[in-house]
């Protein structure tokens, strides 16, 4: 009987036993496996040591094999580390074991995007956005694979789709700016200007512009005519605008215009831009103008815009160089999205004279630089995409002689027809 109670009091004590120490170990296993997780992690995006990145995350993987995360991981290493095909069999094995993980998609879809496979990308973002409707990040990947595949309609209408999600998107805010100048093949421009001035002249002036813009393959090419009523005389100009395509990161701007009616308009203008669609949602310009009235002035610009939730933020400076000094113009411009990329309020304030004013670039020719700050407001809407319109009001305060001033009131009227 005694052998027997102590038998069981055995029995009890070992149980007891490995129900105490059976979940530490279990919990030293689990602290093990993230120390070394957070190892992987700190190799990967601390010290960009992608190859031991890759050896620790096995290990986690040798012990726990199950974990998704940490093979998704795996082969995002293997991205990085540029170890293709290994990320191609690791992305395939998670999507094999669950298909259209959205994580998986998103880092199988990248993958193929930027080693510039935009239709094998789609391919596998399709099945992963019919399970994850909703995902922003699979959705503005799909936008920038077909942006990438030169179908800009539908990658407009991806994010437009992103936005009603989440408006507060500055990458999608960025892109839908980038694209809603591609989404159509054909466009027809008007706009209207009226200045009026308190001082400085005793009529109003009156400017016009009629526009077409055609989508090619290389980029978007226009010719516009515009036509100036300005200083009691009548004027005509033309002008030859096109946006080519360089690169995923660059694209650029160039133009040139002539007219006959020197004083209403320059003789001649010509513009060069190289814009960058850079990280965090920053976009960036350099660029140069040439203006012509009796001699041409050389005026060098740069800008940088930065896209926050339903912000735009930009800031330009012009520099016109001369024997004695450098001529500085600056502006700065916030833009409120509250809908679409046509869908915007807009302010803007600054000083100096910019040449790609064609309200006032022709007070440019003058031998005293003149001072001026300004004051605008804008807003702008589309309808049916197809249909744009946009009013803006702007308020100089203008130096047009030495010491005297006057002020200008502008108001513009603009319309865009998308076919």
């Amino acid at each position: 009987m005694f052998e027997k109670l102590s038998l069981f009091g055995y029995y009890i004590m070992l149980l007891l036993n490995l129900l105490v120490v059976l979940p530490g170990r279990a919990q030293q296993q689990d602290e093990g496996k993230e120390v070394l997780f957070e190892q992987a992690k700190k190799a990967a995006f601390d010290q960009k040591d992608y190859n031991k990145a890759i050896e620790l995350t096995k290990r986690v993987l040798a012990k726990n094999p199950e974990v998704i995360e940490y093979t998704i991981f795996l082969g995002r290493l293997y991205t990085w580390s540029e170890k293709l095909d290994s990320a191609r069999k690791t992305f395939r094995y998670v999507l094999e074991k669950m298909p259209a993980h959205e994580d998986a998609t998103l880092a199988y879809g990248n993958l193929e995007y930027w080693n510039s496979n935009p239709a094998i990308a789609l391919k596998i973002i399709e099945p992963g956005l019919r399970a994850s409707p909703t995902s922003s990040s699979l959705l503005l990947l799909k936008a920038r694979v077909l942006h990438s595949l030169n179908r800009a309609p539908e990658a407009g209408l991806v994010l437009s789709q992103l936005l009603k999600i989440d408006p507060k998107n500055s990458e999608a805010r960025a892109l839908a700016n980038i694209i809603k100048e591609k989404s159509s093949l054909n466009k027809i421009n008007l706009s209207y200007d009226y200045i009026y001035f308190d001082e400085q002249f005793e009529d109003p002036w009156q400017i016009a512009s009629v526009g077409y813009a055609r989508q090619t393959k290389l980029g978007a090419i226009g010719i516009n005519l515009n036509y100036a009523n300005r200083f009691n005389d009548n004027g005509f100009q033309a002008e030859l605008e096109a946006y080519p395509k360089i690169s995923k990161t660059f694209y650029g701007y160039v133009s040139g215009a002539y007219s006959a009616n020197k004083g209403v308009f320059p003789g001649y203008r010509a513009s060069f831009s190289l814009f960058a669609n850079l990280p965090s949602a920053f976009e960036g310009e350099v660029g140069v103008r040439f203006i012509h009235f009796s001699q041409t002035n050389t005026i060098y610009t740069l800008a940088l815009g930065k896209y926050y939730k339903n912000y735009l933020f930009n800031i330009r400076t012009y520099l016109t160089p001369s024997k004695n000094n450098i001529a500085q113009a600056y502006s700065m411009n916030v833009r409120y999205y509250y809908g679409g990329a046509d869908d915007y309020l807009s302010v803007s304030a600054g000083t100096g004279i910019s040449p790609d004013d064609t309200q006032n670039n022709v007070l440019l020719d003058s031998s005293y630089q003149l001072k001026s700050t300004n004051l605008s407001a804008a807003y702008r809407h589309a309808i049916n995409f197809k249909n744009v319109f946009s009013i803006g009001l702007t308020w100089f305060n203008q130096e047009y002689k030495q010491q005297k001033w006057g002020n200008q009131y502008n108001i513009n009227l603009t319309y865009q027809f998308r076919l």
